[in-house]
C-alpha cells in the first residue's frame, strides 16, 4: 500500500486559493482514477478535482466551506500500488488535475492554517470580505461601520482588504472629513450589491399572495454583485445601429455544411461578429481600455469575452485571448471549444480572466436588441440582436427598390468616463460596416 497527498492544483495566474464547496466522496470510499472527488470554487469559476489514481479516500483534511491555498493538501488517498511503484508525474491534461506527491511512512497529516499572506491569518468573513485580525481590530478601533468597510477597495490579488488599504482609507477620511456612514442614502447605496440600500420594506417584498423563496446559488450571487458594481462604477450610455447583414448570412449558409465536414466544427455567426469587433477595436484602440482612477490603461492585446448562457440559467464569460492574431477558422475553433467546456463546467479560471472587450448575443433568445451591462474592468460591451428578414430600401443601378433583406440591430454600452458619444458611435458604426461589407467570395 502507498499513500498519496491530493493537493489543491494551480488554476491560473492570480488564483492563490479556492473554496471547497462539496465533497463528492466520503472517507473510506473507493475511487477510480480520474473520478471527480471534490467540487471547488474560486471567485471566477467552479471546477472539480479528479482522483490522480485509483484507491481509497483515507482522510479528508479540508472541510466544505474552507478555503485552502494552492498546494495545500486536501485529502489522503491510499492506493493499491506498492510504495516503490509510485511515480509522480504531471497531470495528463491541462484540466484541473490533482497535484500528487508520495507520502513516506510513517505519516502524520498536518492541517495548516489558511493564510492570505505571511503575517495575517484570516479567521472570519465580514460583510462578504475576508478580514485579518489586524484589519478587524483597526476597523473596530476607528469605528468603521460595516457599509463603510465594504466600500474600501482591497488591493490584494484576491480583493482582500489589507492593513495598507485600511490605513490609506483612514488617512483620506481624516483629510476630507467624510465617511460613508455620514453621507446621504443615495451615496450609501454605491457600495456593493450586498450593501445596496433597500428602498422597499420587507412587507412590500413579500406581499402579493403566495410565493416561493429560491436562494441564489453561489454563481448568481457573484453575477448580481458584479452587475451592481458595474452600474455603480461606470456611467453607462448605450447606442444602437441597424445593419444589413444579408451578404454575411448568405455566405455562412452556403459554407457551413462544407466547413463542418472538413473541420468538424460548427460555423455559427458568433465568430463573424467577433472578427468584426476585433477589426473595429484595431481602428479605435481607445475602446480597448480600462480605467484606474484618472488614468486610462490602453490594452495592447485584444481579448474578447463572449457571454455564454449555462444550463443552470447563470452566465459565464470565457475569453478568447489575442483574438486579433487568429484567422476566422481559429476564432471558430476557440468559440466552439470555450462554449462547449463552459456548459460542461470544465473551464479553467484563467480562461475567464483578462478580457478587454465583451460580446453578448441577445439574438440567441430571439431578442432584437438590448442594453447590456459593461463587464468590469472593461469600458464597453457589444450587444448582438437577432437577425430578421425585413423589407428594406436598397440602391440599384435603376434606382431605389424594396427587397427582403437580413437586418439586425447592434447595441453598444460604454463607459462615458472615457468613451464619449462620438467615439462610441463611430466604433459601433464601424462594426456594422464590417458586417455589411462582408466579402461573399471569401474562402475559409
Amino acid at each position: 500500500m502507498a499513500k498519496i497527498e491530493i493537493t489543491l492544483p494551480a488554476m491560473g495566474e492570480g488564483i492563490i486559493e479556492a473554496t471547497i464547496t462539496k465533497w463528492l466522496v466520503k472517507e473510506g470510499e473507493k475511487v477510480s482514477e480520474d473520478q471527480s472527488i471534490v467540487e471547488i470554487a474560486t471567485d471566477k469559476v467552479d471546477s472539480e478535482i479528479p482522483a490522480p489514481q485509483s484507491g481509497i479516500i483515507e482522510k479528508i483534511l479540508i472541510s466544505e466551506g474552507s478555503v485552502p491555498k494552492i498546494g495545500d493538501t486536501i485529502a489522503i488517498l491510499q492506493t493499491e500500488k506498492g510504495e516503490s511503484s509510485i511515480e509522480v508525474s504531471e497531470p495528463k491534461t491541462a484540466e484541473t488535475k490533482a497535484s500528487i506527491k508520495e507520502i513516506k511512512e510513517p505519516f502524520v497529516p498536518e492541517v495548516k492554517a489558511i493564510k492570505t499572506d505571511v503575517h495575517e491569518e484570516v479567521i472570519s468573513t465580514y460583510e462578504g470580505k475576508f478580514l485579518s485580525p489586524l484589519v478587524k481590530n483597526i476597523a473596530k478601533k476607528e469605528n468603521i461601520l460595516p457599509e463603510e468597510l465594504s466600500s474600501i477597495r482591497g488591493t490584494s490579488n484576491t480583493g482582500r482588504i489589507t492593513k495598507t488599504d485600511i490605513l490609506n482609507y483612514l488617512q483620506n477620511r481624516k483629510s476630507t472629513g467624510i465617511q460613508l456612514s455620514e453621507q446621504p442614502s443615495a451615496v450609501k447605496a454605491t457600495t456593493t450589491a450586498v450593501q445596496t440600500k433597500q428602498v422597499v420594506s420587507k412587507d412590500q417584498l413579500y406581499s402579493g399572495g403566495d410565493y416561493e423563496i429560491v436562494p441564489m446559488d453561489r454563481m448568481r450571487k457573484l453575477i448580481a454583485d458584479h452587475m451592481v458594481y458595474s452600474k455603480q462604477v461606470s456611467p453607462h450610455v448605450t447606442s444602437f445601429v441597424e445593419a444589413d447583414v444579408t451578404e454575411m448570412v448568405l455566405w455562412r449558409n452556403k459554407n457551413k455544411d462544407a466547413f463542418q465536414a472538413r473541420e468538424k466544427q460548427k460555423l455559427t455567426f458568433t465568430p463573424l461578429f467577433i472578427e468584426a469587433a476585433v477589426k473595429a477595436l484595431k481602428d479605435f484602440p481607445m475602446v480597448n481600455v480600462s480605467v484606474d482612477e484618472d488614468k486610462i490603461i490602453v490594452k495592447k492585446n485584444i481579448n474578447i469575452g463572449m457571454a455564454t448562457a449555462l444550463p443552470s440559467g447563470n452566465l459565464i464569460v470565457p475569453v478568447i485571448k489575442n483574438a486579433d492574431r487568429l484567422n476566422l477558422s481559429g476564432i471558430v475553433a476557440s468559440v466552439n471549444d470555450l462554449a462547449d467546456r463552459a456548459r460542461e463546467n470544465k473551464l479553467k479560471p484563467d480562461e475567464i480572466q483578462g478580457g478587454t472587450f465583451t460580446i453578448t448575443n441577445f439574438g440567441t433568445f430571439g431578442n432584437i436588441s438590448g442594453t447590456p451591462i459593461i463587464n468590469q474592468p472593461q469600458v464597453a460591451i457589444l450587444g448582438i440582436g437577432s437577425i430578421v428578414k425585413k423589407p428594406a430600401v436598397i440602391e440599384t443601378p435603376s434606382g431605389d427598390a424594396i427587397a427582403i433583406r437580413y437586418i439586425m440591430i447592434l447595441s453598444l454600452a460604454y463607459d462615458h468616463r472615457v468613451v464619449d458619444g462620438a467615439l462610441g458611435g463611430m466604433f459601433l458604426k464601424r462594426v456594422a460596416d464590417y458586417l455589411e461589407k462582408f466579402d461573399p467570395k471569401r474562402n475559409i
